[in-house]
């Protein structure tokens, strides 16, 4: 981790304006590989701006997460360098909660699950087990993730317990209907329209806001469930913590409009772990056909994602090798590719704590992530038997191209017309996976590709300036490159800001390789401070000369280089801050060198 330098600086408070903006950019559609407007009416947490990145207990630990276990894989997130390729939450799934039987899970004196001490003990001051996990993970810098169901549990029904807060009790909101909780049972509906139904899921909010709760997912919703997800997205949001919400499984697409009002995500299919293993084990995690089964949900919930509100096609099964993960290397990169593709959350199943030298790299492919975070869904653009291609635009021009062969047994050449792509003339080839150019491509392209396997291209149309207007934004901060106070003084330190659509966060890369900002009346370039070479060296802006420290390449990896210093555009000291500054300093891989356009 780099250590930020200390630029003590003064300035005049921001403008009452930034603080109040909030925009919802809707991109161009280009042909049929459309870059996808974001959701109408998308969940405004101000969280889930790009897909989730993390890891979660179910596939791997299944029925028997506890602390020292949950402990282990977020360290292994951290030592294995996962944490800084952009994986950050750590999520408890089922079974944290005392579940005694039938009856629905135990209840405390206000109604809520209470932890399951014997596999998440108290601390020794009496915090809470889940609370001592939580503050573990924060320690490592990553996110704290847990899980819930709908409704009230039916001890607390039984029990009569007192809402939180309030003269009202659980029989008076219970509406006896019974709610799914898949591997304890008993929970019946919550009648919203009685007092103190609302109350009730504030006060469980409230109180996995104070364990340190960044990410809850809801299970087993279905369209009836819709006010408790109303209920939910409300509670979440009185708590003033920021906290993820998702949603589980299998949703309605007749109701992706909800889903993307009020959560960050939904799960689009079933569980994609194949439950084969010998005598209940876990592994391997999931095969081919669950893997092969979300080409046509990618497909057709495409319209449907976009920033703050995503796509879900459940975990990732790529880590511990072929073996244990069920798929092949082949098929293990098509899976990170489709995702990638569907801009869904990368949320890892497999164990951390054991993981395949070879896929590790996979799950580190930074040019790979950086076309999943740049929260755009593709377009199908093929789908001819076992030949799958899907499209989408970037916000410069560029296409991404995931050309697949869902065949499991055998080799088959797959093609696609770069038009359908929305590529008129030729373009300059990258493979993402093999990092190394394809060359000039036109016209009709085609690539003969093994049983389960991908090939993934960044495509340049030629005579394309890759020129991008817009706001550039730092994927470790979820913030947007600032030009404090809409400054046009020469040499005025550059930093992140919440993003708010304002002309000081709009910037021009030109043909030539600057990037400029339009503040105060004057165009300005982006400009390293005394043409220097040295990391840490100040960033600020200056009127463009020509100079090769004005001068910024913008790589498939979500990079920033500067080309007279071959250093990397960087979040001083990992910063999510508003106000912190922005500097270059050595390429490392981190996610506060990542940028989207």
């Amino acid at each position: 981790m780099k250590i930020g330098l200390s630029r003590p600086r003064t300035r005049p408070p921001r403008l009452a304006l930034l603080l109040a903006l909030l925009a919802i950019v809707s991109t161009t559609l280009i042909g049929l590989a459309t870059v996808a407007a974001p959701p109408a009416s998308a969940e405004s947490n101000g969280v889930g701006t790009t897909p989730a990145m993390g890891w979660s207990s179910w596939s791997d630990l299944r029925n028997n997460p506890t602390a020292a276990k949950i402990e282990a894989q977020a360290a292994a997130m951290v030592s294995s360098g996962l944490s800084s390729a952009g994986y950050v939450y750590v999520n408890v799934d089922d079974y944290w909660y005392d579940c005694p039987g039938s009856q629905g899970p135990d209840v405390d004196s206000n109604g809520r699950w209470i932890t399951n001490t014997s596999e998440f003990p108290p601390s020794s001051s009496g915090e809470n087990g889940i609370e001592v996990v939580a503050d573990y993970v924060h320690s490592l810098g990553l996110k704290f993730g847990l899980y819930v169901t709908p409704g009230i549990s039916d001890q607390a029904v039984a029990a009569n317990t007192p809402i939180a807060g309030t003269s009202y009790t659980a029989d008076e909101i219970a509406n006896g209907v019974s709610e799914t909780n898949y591997n304890c049972g008993g929970m019946q509906g919550i009648n919203y329209s009685e007092p103190g139904a609302q109350a009730f899921v504030n006060s469980w909010a409230d109180e996995f806001a104070g364990w340190g709760v960044d990410y809850l997912k809801i299970d087993g919703v279905g369209d009836s469930d819709i006010p408790d997800i109303e209920a939910w997205s409300a509670a979440l949001e009185q708590t003033g913590r920021a906290i993820h919400l998702e949603l589980s499984n299998s949703l309605d697409i007749a109701n992706a409009a909800t889903w993307a009002k009020y959560s960050n995500g939904w799960r689009t299919t079933g569980d994609i772990e194949c439950y084969c293993g010998t005598n209940g084990a876990a592994y391997p995690l999931t095969d081919w056909s669950n893997v092969s089964g979300r080409f046509n949900p990618v497909a057709s919930w495409q319209p449907y994602g976009g920033p703050g509100a995503f796509n879900d096609y459940d975990s990732i099964e790529v880590g511990n090798g072929a073996t244990d993960d069920g798929i092949t290397d082949a098929e293990a990169q098509s899976q990170l590719s489709l995702w990638a593709m569907g801009a869904s959350p990368l949320i890892l199943g497999t164990d951390l704590t054991n993981l395949n030298s070879t896929e590790l790299g996979y799950l580190k492919n930074t040019s790979v992530i950086a076309v999943d975070q740049d929260s755009i869904d593709a377009s199908r653009i093929v789908n001819n038997g076992n030949q799958q291609v899907f499209a989408k635009t970037e916000s410069n021009g560029d296409v991404i191209l995931g050309l697949f062969n869902e065949s499991g047994s055998a080799s088959q050449t797959v093609s696609v017309s770069l038009a359908s792509a929305g590529i008129s003339g030729s373009a300059t080839a990258t493979d993402l996976w093999a990092d190394d150019s394809v060359g000039t491509v036109s016209g009709t392209y085609s690539v003969t590709l093994g049983a389960g396997a991908v090939q993934l291209l960044k495509l340049v149309p030629s005579g394309s300036s890759s020129t991008y207007t817009g706001e550039i934004n730092a994927v470790g901060a979820s913030k947007c490159l600032d030009d404090p106070d809409f400054s046009a003084t020469d040499g005025t330190q550059q930093d992140i800001w919440t993003c708010n659509d304002g002309s000081n966060q709009i910037w021009t890369h030109t043909s030539s390789g600057q990037l400029t900002v339009t503040t105060g009346g004057a165009t300005n370039c982006l400009d390293v401070a005394g043409q220097s070479t040295t990391p840490g060296a100040v960033v600020d802006i200056w009127p463009c000369n020509g100079q090769t420290n004005q001068e910024w390449t913008v790589n498939s990896n979500g990079t920033i280089t500067g080309v007279q210093s071959g250093l990397c555009l960087d979040v001083v000291g990992q910063g999510t801050a508003n106000g912190t500054d922005v500097d270059v300093w050595t390429c490392n891989g981190q996610s506060n060198q990542q940028w989207t356009l």
